[in-house]
C-alpha cells in the first residue's frame, strides 16, 4: 500500500512566535504585530443573491475580462446567470440564459477568448451529456455531444481546446456504469475527441492501491473523473478521480491517459494529521487515532515552479451509496460502502483497545469504508480508512506528494470559530460533522499576486476560505481565513425540522457552502485588484472578494510576501 506523508506545520506555532516577538515590534513604535489574516486579507466587495436556499442556485462561475460579465452556473433554475460586475461593490443580473430547452441540467462553466462554455448532464444521467458554447452576450455558438455526466470542463491556456470531465456515474440500481472518459474539444474545428480507460482494463499503467471497487465494474467503468486541470504549457492535463482516490495523467499530445496514480493514504496516527473524529464527545478533540485517510480530492489547479509543474488539490472525500425504490415502491440498496468504526469487528491483534476505541466518543461514530482495511481476508478490519483529508495538497507531475495542510484546517477553524467547530453549512451547530469528512474543503483556485502565488481553498461545510501562500510548493504557508458566515442569525424550521429560511434570514446570514471558487487577476479585474469570486451552492450567492496584499517594504509587506515565512511558520517533516 501507498502512504503518503508530505510536509505540515502545527498552527499554534505561529502564535507562539508572534508573541515572543511583539515587544520588539512595539519597541519599533508599531501599533501591534499582525497576525497572518491582518497580513494579507480577502476583503468582501460585493453580494448577488437569488433569493434560492439550498438548491445549487449558484456552483461555479467564469468571467469574460472584456465585457466584465460573470456567468454563473444556477443548478436550482437551470440557467445561467449573467452578472454584470463591472462595479464588483455591486454586481447586477444583466441577463439569464433559460438551459432547459436544452434537455439537461448544468453542471458547470468556463471561459476564454470570448467563449462560455456550460456543461449539462443528460436528463437520463448515464446518456451522453452536452457540453454548449455561448458567447458574452447570451447566444448560442456550438452545441456539442461529449460523455456521460459532465462535472466540469476546462480551457487549454490557449483556448484551442475544451477538456470536460465526464463522470459517468451508474444509474441508481447498478445495472449501468458508463465509461469515465475525458471529451476533448477542439474549438476550432468542434471535433470532439474521447480519452478513457479501456487500456487500463488488464491492470497495466494503473497504481495497485487505486480504488476500482463497483461491483462488477471493469477499470474504465470504475474511474470517475471528477474535475480536470491543465499544465501551463497545455501538454498535461490532470484528472481527479475522487471515489478512487487517484488522478489520471492524460497526454494532450496523444489525447491518451497515459497513467493512473494512487494518491495513497493519509496517516491519522502521525502529529502533524490529528482529528476530531467524533460528534458525540461534546468538545474540540483533535487528536491523533489509528486511522488512515483517503484523500480523495474535488477540485485541483495546476502551476508553474522552478520550471517544474505541480497540481493542488482540495480533499474533500466522498463515497459510494446507490438506493433505489423496487416495483413495490419499498427502498433497495444496490451498493453502500460507508460504515462506522463502531459497527465493525475491529481485529483483536491489530485494535487491543478496540471496545475502547468503538465508544460514540472516540472512533465509534467515524465514517469508514467497507471496502478496504481486512488485509488478511479474516472478515474483521485490521486497517480503518475514512473519507476524506480534511486538508489541501500538492503533488508533483508524477502525483507523488509534495505538501498536505495536515490538521491545520479543523486547528484553525478551531480558534477561530470555538462555538461552531465544524459545522455544517445549513444550520448552526456544534460538532456536527467531525465524524464525517468534518470542514469538506471541496473548491479551490489559484492566483498570482505580484510575483507570489495564492491557493484558495473553499471549506464546503462551515464555509470560509482558506488562503495559502503556495509560491514555492515545499514550503507553503497559511496567510488568511475569510468567512462571512453569520452565526447569530438562526433559521426558521419547517413542520419537519429542517431549516426553511425566511428571505431576510437569508440574507443576513452571508455565504453558505461555497462550491466553486474562481481568481480574476488584477490586469482583468474591473477595478484594478486581484479579485476572488465565491459560488455559495446552500446560500445561493455569489460573492466577490477584493486580494489585498500590503506594499512590499512594509512588515506587513514582508510578512505577505514571505519573507518571515521560514520564522513564522517552519515546516516540519
Amino acid at each position: 500500500m501507498k502512504f503518503t506523508q508530505g510536509k505540515s506545520s502545527p498552527w499554534t506555532q505561529l502564535h507562539q512566535i508572534q508573541k515572543a516577538i511583539l515587544p520588539s515590534t512595539l519597541f519599533l513604535g508599531l501599533l501591534t504585530f499582525p497576525t497572518s489574516a491582518e497580513a494579507f486579507s480577502l476583503v468582501e466587495e460585493g453580494t448577488f443573491s437569488t433569493g434560492i436556499f439550498d438548491d445549487g442556485a449558484a456552483l461555479h462561475s467564469a468571467y469574460d475580462p472584456i465585457t466584465q460579465s460573470l456567468f454563473v452556473a444556477n443548478g436550482s433554475t437551470n440557467q445561467i446567470d449573467a452578472l454584470d460586475i463591472s462595479n464588483p461593490e455591486n454586481p447586477l443580473q444583466s441577463f439569464n440564459i433559460d438551459l432547459n430547452p436544452f434537455a439537461g441540467s448544468v453542471t458547470n462553466v468556463a471561459y476564454s477568448n470570448g467563449l462560455f462554455a456550460v456543461s449539462l448532464e443528460n436528463e437520463i444521467v448515464t446518456d451522453p451529456g452536452s457540453v454548449l458554447f455561448f458567447d458574452p452576450f447570451g447566444d448560442l455558438v456550438k452545441q456539442v455531444t461529449v460523455g456521460a455526466l459532465p462535472d466540469s470542463l476546462v480551457f487549454t491556456p490557449d483556448g484551442s481546446k475544451v477538456l470536460v470531465a465526464n463522470e459517468g456515474e451508474p444509474n441508481d440500481d447498478y445495472t449501468i456504469d458508463p465509461l469515465g472518459s475525458v471529451s476533448i474539444i477542439d474549438t476550432a474545428s468542434w471535433n470532439v475527441l474521447t480519452a478513457d480507460f479501456q487500456a487500463f482494463n488488464d491492470g497495466s499503467g494503473i497504481d495497485d492501491d487505486v480504488r476500482i471497487f463497483g461491483p462488477g465494474a471493469t477499470v474504465a467503468q470504475d474511474l470517475e473523473p471528477e474535475d480536470i486541470t491543465v499544465s501551463e504549457d497545455g501538454q498535461t492535463a490532470f484528472v481527479t478521480l475522487q471515489e478512487n482516490n487517484a488522478v489520471g495523467i492524460l497526454n494532450l499530445e496523444t489525447n491518451e491517459f497515459e497513467q493512473v496514480v494512487s494518491l495513497g493514504f493519509k496517516d491519522h496516527s502521525l502529529p502533524e494529521n490529528a482529528l476530531d473524529a467524533s460528534d458525540r464527545d461534546d468538545s474540540i478533540n483533535i487528536q491523533n487515532w489509528p486511522v488512515f485517510g483517503l484523500y480523495q480530492p474535488d477540485e485541483l489547479q495546476a502551476y508553474s515552479f522552478a520550471n517544474e509543474t505541480f497540481f493542488v488539490t482540495a480533499n474533500e472525500g466522498d463515497s459510494r451509496q446507490f438506493e433505489f425504490d423496487d416495483e413495490e415502491g419499498v427502498e433497495q440498496v444496490a451498493f453502500d460502502e460507508e460504515t462506522t468504526v463502531g459497527d465493525v469487528v475491529l481485529d483483536p491483534d491489530a485494535f487491543p483497545n478496540a471496545e475502547e476505541l468503538q465508544a460514540d466518543e472516540n472512533l465509534g461514530r467515524l465514517e469508514i469504508t467497507n471496502t478496504l482495511g481486512d488485509t488478511d481476508g479474516d472478515g474483521d478490519f485490521d486497517q480503518l480508512f475514512s473519507f476524506g483529508g480534511r486538508s489541501f495538497s500538492i503533488w508533483n507531475s508524477e502525483g507523488e506528494l509534495v505538501f498536505d495542510s495536515g490538521s491545520d484546517f479543523e486547528q484553525i477553524t478551531a480558534e477561530l470559530f470555538p462555538d461552531f467547530f465544524n459545522s455544517n453549512n445549513d444550520e448552526n451547530n456544534f460538532d456536527n460533522r467531525s465524524d464525517n469528512k468534518a470542514i469538506e474543503p471541496e473548491g479551490v483556485t489559484l492566483g498570482m499576486i505580484g510575483n507570489q502565488t495564492y491557493a484558495f481553498i473553499g471549506l464546503e461545510r462551515i464555509g470560509g476560505v482558506m488562503t495559502y501562500n503556495i509560491t514555492d510548493p515545499n514550503n507553503p504557508f497559511f496567510v488568511d481565513y475569510t468567512n462571512n458566515r453569520n452565526f447569530s442569525v438562526e433559521f426558521t424550521l419547517d413542520e419537519e425540522g429542517d431549516p426553511d429560511p425566511t428571505p431576510a434570514e437569508l440574507a443576513a446570514v452571508g455565504d453558505l457552502g461555497p462550491e466553486g471558487l474562481l481568481f480574476i487577476s488584477a490586469e482583468d479585474s474591473p477595478n484594478g485588484e486581484a479579485l476572488v469570486v465565491v459560488a455559495n451552492e446552500v446560500s445561493g450567492t455569489t460573492t466577490i472578494y477584493a486580494a489585498r496584499v500590503p506594499e512590499p517594504g512594509t512588515i506587513l509587506g514582508l510578512l505577505a510576501m514571505g519573507t518571515f515565512s521560514g520564522l513564522l511558520l517552519k515546516r516540519k517533516s
